[in-house]
């Protein structure tokens, strides 16, 4: 297993991060843990979560996530031997319309999120917090002031943020810096191989754009968490097709690169897309989500494929 620090001064974790969005929801526990045991002994010590997964799926609150993996640490008793990411901000407001109403980035929230998150995974620390989307409602001196203070507290010791748009990122940063608190050294953006279109609506999702690309290429000393990265099994199941914001012309040369790369290299599809990210400029953590150990199996496999540089050209290029 291959690793990299996450930020400058961050923890050092394994070059994939498995997401457990689903666990305790639509993947049962019983394989959720198969596939959290195969992680770690395959090395890999990145785990990512978040305080509202997955509220959406039917019958569930969003805390199941967590609660799972709290479990799965107890009888494990591996805590230490993990970077354990979760986040808030987006957990809805029970009782009114989500996204607008969720709970934010209040100093209020921030700490009674961050105290729920740690209950509930059973720990005492959160190696990553991530404010989880923008909160237009909360000045960004309450919110970055309320993080400082839970890594002076050691109940966080690095933070990131997703969703947030480049100018979001280096108005946060900027703040921090003047006022001496630690900023954001990660950042959770819905990023892969194929680009979406130019008028693509994700909701309070934010994809990497070039803006924050090239804010990030200026900044080597930052992470991004690529999220989504393989559009939930589009690259390679007939049954799920691509999601409609990323169906337009540009995305028919893209695939055709892909498929000829991953056919020269013997890989799978998903590994060409895995294997092109984690080599990318940016320094790039894919999370991969996985319902079954196979699925994280042919994930981890694309450490070992790496791609020449006119493999990278030509899917750089393709269009």
């Amino acid at each position: 297993m291959h690793h990299r620090s996450l930020g400058v001064d961050g923890p050092t974790a394994s070059a994939i991060c498995l997401g457990a969005m689903t666990f305790g929801t639509t993947v049962d526990e019983e394989t959720s843990t198969a596939i959290l045991d195969r992680f770690t002994e395959a090395g890999g010590t990145f785990i990512d979560t978040s305080n509202n997964y997955a509220f959406w799926a039917p019958g569930a609150n969003g805390y199941e996530s967590e609660e799972l993996l709290g479990r799965w640490l107890a009888r494990r008793g591996n805590r230490d031997d993990l970077v354990l990411a979760t986040k808030a901000g987006a957990r809805p407001v029970p009782g009114l319309p989500f996204p607008e109403h969720i709970e934010g980035l209040s100093a209020r929230a921030l700490r009674e999120a961050a105290e729920g998150s740690l209950r509930r995974l059973g720990t005492d620390r959160v190696d990553l917090y991530y404010a989880h989307v923008t909160d237009p409602a909360t000045p960004v001196e309450e919110t970055m002031g309320a993080f400082a203070e839970l890594v002076a507290d050691g109940k966080v010791t690095t933070l990131g943020c997703s969703n947030h748009s480049a100018a979001d990122l280096a108005s946060a940063n900027g703040l921090a810096t003047e006022r001496g608190w630690p900023g954001y050294r990660c950042v959770q953006q819905r990023h892969t191989y194929l680009l979406p279109r130019p008028d693509a609506d994700f909701g309070i999702q934010r994809p990497a754009d070039e803006a924050l690309l090239s804010h990030l290429a200026q900044r080597p000393s930052m992470t991004l968490l690529a999220y989504s990265p393989l559009l939930g099994g589009s690259y390679s199941r007939p049954d799920r097709p691509l999601p409609e914001q990323y169906e337009w012309p540009a995305a028919k040369a893209r695939l055709t690169a892909l498929s000829e790369i991953a056919e020269e290299s013997g890989a799978t599809v998903n590994q060409v897309v895995l294997a092109w990210l984690l080599g990318h400029p940016v320094p790039t953590v894919p999370i991969i989500g996985a319902s079954s150990v196979a699925q994280l199996d042919e994930s981890l496999a694309a450490l070992d494929l790496t791609l020449d540089e006119d493999q990278r050209h030509r899917l750089d290029t393709a269009a």
